[in-house]
């Protein structure tokens, strides 16, 4: 078995449905202890917005579990352009694990998001003149890989200016413009070294197991007939084209009061009433769409309290109303979903594009939940 640390479940479901592309099954724990049944196994720390000491003990807590389940090997997932507590939490996996280096390599080449001369590049931009400049929680303000980084406290940590030494008690980050340079990284990989990063690095480390396991063994899911549910906590670019391209094609869609943007409280009767709405529109329409719908919010705490009104009424119209497919769009928004309805392991049953992935709910199929980080766009065949 092969172990994950995740700090959101965006990021744990993008590895597991890189495992099921390898052919190997995965599953995603939140609570309790992983089934014994998967290949690889995702934890999600739901870490993502904590403080630093949080966010390393939830990590070190995820080794010892994997370790105690009998990960062959853990990999450290981090976000892609280096959001949250990623020092901290690499840090801490190392001191559990007893490893005095570490091989950080969070780039994607294969959706543009690219390191080179000590720089993150997304889509040909320095990333801090793209819209992850305005992200509510951690806005990019450099390119500068090093200042994207909070200085850990244990170890030292280097850019990899063109060598692929690992020196000891040293965090490396590694530098990739392309997907062959992600896949010479991973040939580097070797006991006593952490990998951490992305997906494409994760996939290139599979890549260079060379798993004797027969792929496209894993079962893909039945197509489930029945309602539709898109939730959008996020008010990313790609999330404001997909809501307006859906609302041109007939599709319900369902916003936040305007009030809200500016702090106000959403009420027990305005939740009722937008309740009340979207069952309602269930009756005519297959699929609904419940968004933000409002600009975009720079205040991280605001920010954070509409993706919770949204999911609080979502939360509510799935109690009431079976639903077949529901889509979550952005990780705090799909997290806090799953933890309100009480989902604590989840099976990654099918990849429907890099970063989104369909999720079985208690290894039912009854209900399918389809999650992608915010900043990702939907597969043409559900746009």
């Amino acid at each position: 078995m092969i172990g994950v640390i995740a700090d959101d479940l965006t990021g744990a479901a993008e590895i597991g449905a890189v495992g099921l592309r390898h052919g190997l099954g995965a599953e995603i724990v939140r609570r309790g202890q992983p089934s014994g049944r998967a290949e690889v196994v995702c934890v999600d720390t739901d870490s993502r917005s904590c403080k630093p000491d949080e966010a390393g003990k939830r990590a070190a807590t995820a080794a010892r579990l994997l370790r105690a389940a009998g990960a062959q090997w853990i990999y450290k997932k981090v976000d892609s352009v280096l959001r949250g507590q990623v020092t901290a939490e690499v840090e801490a996996v190392m001191t559990q694990l007893q490893l005095n280096r570490a091989l950080l390599l969070p780039a994607n080449p294969s959706l543009g998001r690219v390191i080179r001369d000590g720089q993150y590049v997304v889509r040909g931009k320095l990333i801090h003149r793209t819209e992850f400049a305005h992200d509510p929680e951690y806005p990019r303000h450099t390119s500068q890989v090093l200042r994207l980084l909070k200085l850990p406290e244990k170890f030292l940590i280097r850019v990899s200016n063109g060598d692929r030494a690992l020196s000891d008690n040293t965090i490396v980050v590694a530098e990739a413009a392309t997907s062959a340079e992600v896949q010479d990284w991973a040939t580097h990989r070797e006991a006593g070294i952490l990998a951490a990063g992305g997906s494409e690095f994760f996939s290139a480390l599979l890549d260079a197991e060379h798993l004797p396991l027969p792929r496209g063994k894993v079962r893909l899911p039945q197509v489930v007939p029945g309602r539709e549910l898109f939730v959008c906590g996020t008010s990313t670019e790609s999330a404001r084209k997909f809501v307006n391209g859906a609302r041109q094609d007939g599709t319900p869609v369902f916003s936040l009061p305007q009030e809200m943007m500016w702090g106000a409280e959403l009420s027990e009767a305005a939740a009722e009433a937008i309740t009340r709405r979207v069952m309602a529109a269930f009756d005519a329409y297959p699929r609904v769409i419940l968004n933000v719908g409002l600009p975009l919010v720079r205040n991280a705490a605001i920010a954070r309290r509409l993706s919770h009104f949204v999911v609080r009424i979502a939360e509510s119209v799935l109690r009431q109303v079976r639903i077949a497919r529901v889509f979550a769009e952005g990780g705090a928004t799909a997290a806090e979903l799953v933890g309100c309805m009480g989902w604590a392991r989840l099976a990654v049953q099918r990849e429907l594009a890099p970063g989104v992935a369909v999720l079985a709910i208690g290894g039912s199929e009854s209900t399918l939940l389809t999650i992608k980080p915010g900043t990702y766009v939907w597969p043409a065949r559900w746009t």
